[in-house]
């Protein structure tokens, strides 16, 4: 997994949006074997929350420990999430092309728009400050939390008076405050009538004690309001502005308070290819009706894509085509071997070696000069079309084997004397199948050698940008902890070394993380 700029990747769907609607569509389609990668830029709309309610089976959960376990989960599946801004949205031919402020770009068959809203508050001071603590908006999210205490509700726009009757039953403290102009219609007299404090009044100001906690609000005629949350009903806009290219638009929500994305009952959008979830659609949902939309919409873009795939007699990999568009243009690495597997490898005996993941033949090439009876393995077949060249060209015998070391039984069992596997992208699965088939193809007194870079490298901050997630395929920790449950196996290394010179991308990855294990 190189760093490179201006990178582009190639999967199944395309996700922009990481928070509870696009992961949960992440979720479903990665569980149906699609490559998934997703584009968050880190702006949840309950970013300013605390905890979230109403969620069943995580009520009163931070929304930031949720967002967590579900790039965990999405990421034992293998799909990607990757930091970043998506800025325009476009069609190339058959596929989406989504380009990334970073300067990458994300190719897709599918685009799922999980951006969400973005909250626009009433212009008055103060309010901002306590958005997400004691400003409040929602009844159902935050409303338990003031029941009995004094609360102010600031109604800006007609609707704001919609979930009033909510907040009466929470408190029997409520004051309502009509702006100046609002017409509250026939809904005022029922609630002054149910004992509701209703005034028609401007606010000029939040007021907060000398520790920060909202005390109060000041009105425009300077008359001040003993207050321990205030309710408002802001306005809102989607986040949309990546997908106008597509002519996928925003229109006026039907409350008048702004606009979402209008899909079809399974989140399709009037493009064809394009699907929408979360609040993005609806302004109403919380974070459990966004999380089942998106599981919703997830499924509907997986009918979607396997519909197309039956008519087409085809079963694509997602991962493979990723592969394949790499290694179509210039050469990705050095050609070199990597110098750890040479340090590793020069003291054994020679014998029969299995290569995993073998790229360009760096690895396999330098093996089968040494006199190993070499198989390199890979899932891109143009990989191993320049392994086939570049061996043909030195005059060596290197046999090439196209498989996926996550299929069922992709490499023959009990076959090799080594088996190695420099870097190799291997998608996660939860129970880390290609960690078994790997072990499997080691024969009786056999090794394994297992290369990988250093995680806290590729997680640093001069890191995070690259459009590449490392946590979403196996590492070394995987290998280790597979082994230690198996018997049979011996763990000779684990250790961080300085990584030799030599490999293409040793600028970028200083340090490489290194396992041998015999085979007993």
């Amino acid at each position: 997994m190189a760093h490179a700029h201006d990178v582009v990747r190639h999967c199944d769907v395309a996700i922009v949006g990481g928070s509870a609607a696009g992961l949960a569509a992440a979720l479903q389609l990665a569980r149906q074997r699609r490559s998934v990668i997703v584009i968050d830029s880190g702006e949840p709309r309950n970013a300013t929350a605390a905890h979230m309610h109403s969620f069943l089976g995580r009520d009163g959960t931070p929304p930031g420990d949720l967002l967590a376990a579900g790039c965990a989960e999405v990421r034992g599946y293998g799909g990607e999430i990757l930091s970043g801004r998506a800025v325009e949205i476009t069609r190339s031919g058959e596929r989406f092309a989504v380009a990334l402020a970073e300067g990458h770009t994300v190719v897709a068959r599918r685009v799922v728009a999980a951006t969400g809203l973005e909250d626009r508050l009433p212009a008055i001071e103060g309010l901002a400050e306590h958005w997400g603590g004691a400003v409040i908006h929602c009844p159902f999210c935050h409303g338990y939390e003031v029941r009995d205490r004094r609360v102010v509700q600031v109604v800006t726009h007609a609707f704001g008076l919609h979930s009033t009757p909510l907040f009466r039953q929470l408190t029997d403290r409520l004051t309502v405050l009509l702006e100046p102009g609002v017409d509250g219609g026939e809904a005022v007299e029922p609630l002054r009538a149910a004992g509701v404090d209703v005034r028609e009044a401007s606010v000029r100001r939040v007021l907060s004690d000398a520790a920060g906690r909202l005390n109060g609000v000041e009105l425009a005629d300077g008359t001040r309001l003993d207050a321990d949350a205030v309710v408002v009903g802001p306005r809102f806009r989607a986040r949309a502005d990546a997908f106008a290219a597509l002519g996928v638009r925003p229109e006026p929500h039907a409350s008048g308070l702004g606009d979402v994305l209008v899909v079809d009952p399974m989140g399709a959008t009037a493009v064809d290819g394009v699907f929408a979830a979360g609040s993005l659609t609806d302004p109403g949902q919380q974070v459990l009706p966004a999380a089942a939309h998106g599981s919703r919409v997830g499924a509907a873009v997986a009918f979607s894509l396997a519909d197309e795939d039956v008519r087409a007699a085809a079963r694509p990999s997602g991962s493979a085509a990723d592969w394949e568009h790499r290694y179509s243009g210039d050469p990705v690495w050095s050609g070199n071997p990597n110098g750890s597997l040479v340090a590793e490898v020069s003291g054994l005996p020679v014998g029969r070696a299995l290569d995993v993941g073998a790229g360009e033949g760096g690895d396999p090439v330098w093996l089968a000069e040494q006199g190993w009876d070499v198989t390199a393995s890979d899932i891109a077949t143009r990989a191993l079309d320049r392994v086939r060249a570049e061996a043909e060209r030195r005059g060596l015998s290197i046999t090439c084997l196209l498989a996926d070391a996550n299929a069922l039984e992709p490499f023959p069992r009990e076959a090799f004397d080594l088996v190695s596997a420099s870097y190799a992208s291997i998608p996660r699965t939860p129970d880390r199948r290609g960690v078994h088939t790997v072990l499997d193809a080691v024969a009786p007194g056999g090794t394994l050698l297992v290369l990988s870079h250093d995680l806290e490298a590729m997680r640093s901050p001069e890191h995070h940008r690259a459009p590449f997630d490392p946590d979403a395929y196996l590492h070394i920790d995987d290998f280790a902890a597979v082994l230690a449950e198996t018997p049979g196996w011996t763990i000779e290394t684990v250790e961080k070394r300085p990584r030799p010179p030599g490999s293409a991308t040793a600028a970028d990855h200083v340090d490489d993380v290194i396992l041998r294990a015999a085979r007993r």
